[in-house]
């Protein structure tokens, strides 16, 4: 069976190439051992790490268009041809910019200029300096080494402007063609010590192929890695299901690749449901799709409703970030637990589109997942190992319909208001939808000036973090923003002193956790009983709790005290109540701790209730809380 690319080792998160076969007589990539028009192996590219190359569809063409005609005054070698693109590392989106087998151009969102900006690669150099307006500057002979250099004005000879500095040039110096910047405007550059900076130099023209190609060729020249694909993914489905009872389910987001899943699904048995989570936060588009694809397809949709949970939580812990997304376990996880408690009592086995190459915390992935906030839901991953270009190739391939906010250029479909959608995806909403930006954009501002943060975090993206990395910290010095180490919410853990030696015996650490008061005290004393025995007092607020070996002073203001034998105990048993505090007054009522409960210890009265007889303090509610690790970001 011919399967193409081999992917027994996965392609790692870190630095360095991937490499893709071109076919030049057909102008598609390969992704199997050969074209299947033509029977040619094609014309080896490369591409940087992870390789997740995918086709440049609707207005992410016209953006390119645009820059090439901005830039370079021509835009027409695009046309019926075709482009892919591959995300690589940057501070919002950076693609590889793949044509005619060549990587041409990176394409980035300036976060500082808030639009689109094009870094020319050397072999799109070659391509345009035959055809190219302006932006082109030519050099005097003579110039010497060029690779790196910062030339002067003097060594110019012709300028094609008009141009920025900054811009992207192409540089010419007798046989040499090489990709540059400005670094200075085209009407003074003659004049300047510093005009043109080289970055890579070559020869010869890359001549543009007179043959057009579409993606319906691009399916041709693929069938059978394609079919391929299929047929591992179908049997996989179908050999672990019938070694099982557990009826089949879909998750189906309205997403790309849960749309490959149903494809292959949908041939691996006629029975199973489909699982539409509505956040609350989903576009419109994506509603619309979804139940218009469920009826098409004659499928029993079941939709799991968060209603308002996101905008009912949000006050308290302030806007999800990267590092702190607490809303895909309120909006996500906690409807679809009950959906599946109460539609599949005896468990389901549900198939989800997860993909190796979308994240480095899935890049680890199997193709069995036991989900382990729903112990009765099996996870399958039948695509893992697909690149998104495969993805494409499959959904074309069988003719199913997509999200067509696709063709709005946005790269990931989910929650309109996700902090781990790009900047330039945030744009775009804004152009879609000015109400929905509108509503999450004020809120932002108003979490801004309560919460003390400079206004630029919003117009800037800085609330997509709660730890900001060093790429947005050198973006904030550069740009004069004062940078917390963490972003400020209303949460706020201050130590009154570390862990340090005892005079009593032990160790002891002690501090405040101030955390909005929702709940009376009651609750806390309820939470605290998940981390051991308790006495308190509710007339002084005083909880104090005992463990085999360590003790525990939780205060209602927010103090806590805690010794232990050890210093990892003390730290230990402080965690455990300060979570418990956390709990006690944030509580969603998600019900995600209740099925965690192997005691079945816990219920929920507008907050947790525990059961002192049953609770066996092993911890897993804890575990499971969304709220209990906003802890791990206070102490980050």
């Amino acid at each position: 069976m011919k399967y193409g690319i081999h992917f027994d080792v996965m392609p790692r998160f870190e630095h360095g190439k991937v490499g893709f076969q071109w076919c030049d007589g057909c102008g598609t990539v390969i992704l199997g051992d050969s074209c299947d028009v033509c029977s040619s192996r094609g014309r080896r590219f490369e591409v940087s790490k992870p390789g997740d190359l995918r086709p440049a569809m609707g207005r992410t063409v016209s953006v390119l268009k645009s820059l090439f005609e901005r830039h370079f005054g021509v835009s027409h070698f695009l046309n019926n041809r075709l482009v892919f693109l591959n995300k690589v590392a940057g501070e919002d989106r950076t693609d590889e910019v793949v044509f005619q087998g060549h990587v041409i151009a990176a394409l980035r969102y300036d976060l500082r200029a808030r639009d689109f900006t094009l870094d020319l690669k050397l072999n799109g150099a070659r391509l345009l300096a035959p055809m190219a307006s302006k932006g082109v500057v030519v050099l005097e002979h003579g110039t010497g080494h060029l690779k790196g250099k910062n030339l002067p004005g003097r060594a110019v000879r012709e300028v094609k402007g008009p141009f920025k500095a900054g811009d992207p040039l192409i540089v010419i110096a007798g046989s040499h063609i090489c990709s540059g910047a400005a670094r200075a405007d085209s009407d003074v550059l003659r004049s300047v010590d510093k005009a043109v900076g080289v970055r890579d130099v070559g020869k010869e023209v890359l001549p543009l192929a007179k043959r057009k190609a579409s993606w319906t060729g691009f399916v041709n020249a693929n069938e059978s890695h394609i079919r391929a694909l299929e047929s591992k993914a179908v049997s996989d489905i179908r050999s672990y299901a019938g070694n099982n009872k557990e009826p089949l389910s879909l998750s189906f987001s309205g997403g790309k690749d849960s749309l490959a899943c149903y494809g292959l699904l949908s041939r691996a048995s006629q029975r199973f449901s489909m699982i539409f989570v509505n956040t609350g936060l989903e576009f419109p588009e994506t509603l619309r799709y979804v139940r218009d694809f469920a009826h098409g397809e004659r499928r029993k949709l079941l939709v799991a409703d968060a209603g308002t949970a996101f905008w009912d939580n949000v006050g308290d812990f302030g806007p999800p970030a990267k590092d702190f997304r607490w809303c895909c376990k309120v909006c996500k996880l906690a409807p679809l637990t009950e959906l599946i408690e109460g539609h599949f009592p005896k468990g389901t086995i549900t198939v989800e589109g997860n993909r190796a190459l979308e994240s480095f915390s899935r890049s680890t992935i199997g193709f069995v997942e036991r989900n382990p906030f729903v112990p009765n839901q099996t996870i399958l991953n039948p695509i893992r190992k697909w690149r998104a270009v495969d993805v494409w190739a499959y959904i074309w391939y069988r003719g199913m319909d997509y999200n067509p906010l696709y063709d709005e250029d946005y790269e990931r479909i989910g929650c309109y208001l996700c902090p781990s959608c790009l900047e330039s995806e945030w744009r775009t909403t804004a152009n879609l939808h000015p109400d929905l930006h509108g509503r999450w954009d004020e809120h932002l501002r108003q979490w801004a000036e309560r919460s003390g943060t400079d206004e630029r975090f919003i117009g800037y993206g800085f609330w997509r973090w709660k730890v900001f990395p060093p790429k947005m910290r050198r973006m904030a010095e550069e740009m004069d923003i004062p940078m917390p180490h963490m972003r400020s919410d209303t949460l706020e853990l201050k130590w009154v002193k570390g862990v340090s030696p005892c005079l009593a015996g032990g160790h002891s650490a002690e501090g405040v956790l101030l955390v909005p008061r929702k709940r009376d005290f009651s609750r806390v004393v309820d939470a605290l009983r998940t981390v051991g025995k308790v006495k308190h007092s509710g007339e002084y607020e005083i909880a104090l709790v005992k463990t085999k070996d360590s003790t525990l002073k939780v205060f209602g203001g927010g103090q806590i005290v805690a010794v232990g034998p050890t210093p990892e105990k003390a730290r230990a048993i402080f965690e455990a109540g300060a979570k418990a505090l956390l709990r006690s007054q944030l509580c969603t009522q998600c019900g995600i701790c209740l099925r965690s409960c192997p005691t079945k210890a816990l219920r929920l009265d507008d907050g947790i209730v525990v059961n002192e007889e049953k609770c066996t303090s092993c911890g897993r509610c804890a575990e499971a809380c969304v709220v209990a690790h906003y802890y791990d970001k206070l102490v980050t």
